[in-house]
């Protein structure tokens, strides 16, 4: 079958993931364009005519069945396969535009989500596929496919070998969304917890920033602080951090424990801290290495602002929400709340990490 698909968001992932379906559909024979959707005229001329995404995949060569549009709803209607991978804090206003469409109303499309975070509700943060559900017609309670796990654009386009999780309550939309993007550099595996999954996705952002603060501020061997700093240290972060995330995620609903010690846990964690592609790492070095922070009051006034960092880490969002879902379950999560009181402007980094050590004890 020649399928239709179309992915939301021409971002660094969502490029990425419309490559890797558009060569596997090229090297079945099918004919049919992969179609991005982007908000920029510019961008969707280059896309189309240049083959090429150079502000977010500088130097990766695009397949010529992709194109690009600005026309959410001409993209989005008659597709077999719809891909939100819009950044969080866009997502919802981003989907209500295409709620109506027939196809969509009707059930028609296999709808898949690949952006990471949380999105704000009436009572509290909310994950991401629940949120969407309420918002689309009843065909897709319980069959949203959740995508995730230890990647990076910069790679995937790059065909390094990359393996994914296709989570959904609906075992036949997870392989088919697995069937559509695996190939032999990209692995995917299916899972039914969906809560877990996206909870690990979201919450690692938060762990990264703090890797990145910590990064920087090991690299200050001149301090005493940065001479006490080690790899056994960074690991201790990490382990410190993957345990708030299964803490966090069996309290919002997780079903299965191997989701965090698998690829969409500690696999992900492992590579959005460690990677020099990870943003929220980036952002964790930026706020020692440029004082990043000095310009805004407070989080609510960088998540407003985030334009003006250059770059987009969904962290610092997702921290702001942690901090209130760890206040509703009475977690104790020192590494999360600490890294949301630093991008609230008032706690100081060498002071997080003196109450972070000094709570292990």
């Amino acid at each position: 079958m020649d399928s239709k698909v179309a992915v939301i968001g021409a971002g660094a992932w969502g490029t990425a993931v419309a490559k890797v379906i558009a060569e596997n559909k090229r090297a079945a024979g099918q004919t049919e364009d992969v179609v991005l959707w982007t908000r920029k005229r510019t961008q969707a001329v280059e896309i189309t005519e240049a083959r090429t995404n150079t502000r977010y995949l500088p130097g990766v060569a695009l397949p010529n069945n992709i194109r690009a549009d600005t026309d959410i709803c001409a993209v989005a209607d008659g597709k077999d396969f719809l891909i939100l991978a819009t950044p969080s804090l866009y997502l919802l206003d981003t989907a209500k535009q295409i709620l109506t469409l027939p196809s969509i109303r009707e059930g028609q499309t296999q709808i898949a989500v690949l952006t990471k975070g949380f999105l704000p509700g009436k009572d509290g943060p909310r994950l991401i596929v629940e949120t969407l559900e309420d918002y689309l017609p009843g065909f897709y309670r319980q069959s949203l496919v959740y995508i995730a796990g230890p990647s990076h654009a910069e790679e995937v386009s790059r065909s390094k070998i990359t393996g994914l999780i296709a989570a959904s309550e609906n075992a036949k939309n997870s392989f088919r969304f697995r069937d559509l993007i695996q190939n032999n550099r990209m692995l995917v595996f299916s899972s039914f917890d969906v809560r877990g999954v996206q909870v690990a996705a979201a919450t690692k952002n938060v762990i990264a920033i703090a890797f990145g603060i910590l990064d920087a501020l090991k690299a200050r061997d001149e301090t005493a602080l940065g001479a006490a700093f080690g790899d056994g240290t960074s690991s201790l972060l990490l382990a410190a951090g993957l345990n708030e995330i299964q803490m966090l995620g069996r309290a919002m609903g997780a079903t299965h424990p191997e989701t965090f010690t698998s690829i969409s846990g500690v696999g992900d964690l492992d590579v959005t801290c460690r990677s020099v592609f990870g943003r929220n790492r980036r952002f964790g070095r930026d706020v020692i290495e440029k004082n990043i922070l000095y310009r805004f009051q407070n989080i609510d006034d960088l998540i407003g602002r985030i334009g003006e960092v250059g770059y987009l880490p969904e962290g610092v969002a997702a921290a702001k929400y942690v901090r209130i879902l760890a206040e509703k379950h009475g977690l104790k999560m020192p590494i999360s709340t600490g890294i949301y009181r630093i991008l609230n402007r008032e706690l100081e980094c060498e002071a997080f990490i003196d109450n972070f050590v000094g709570g292990l004890h």
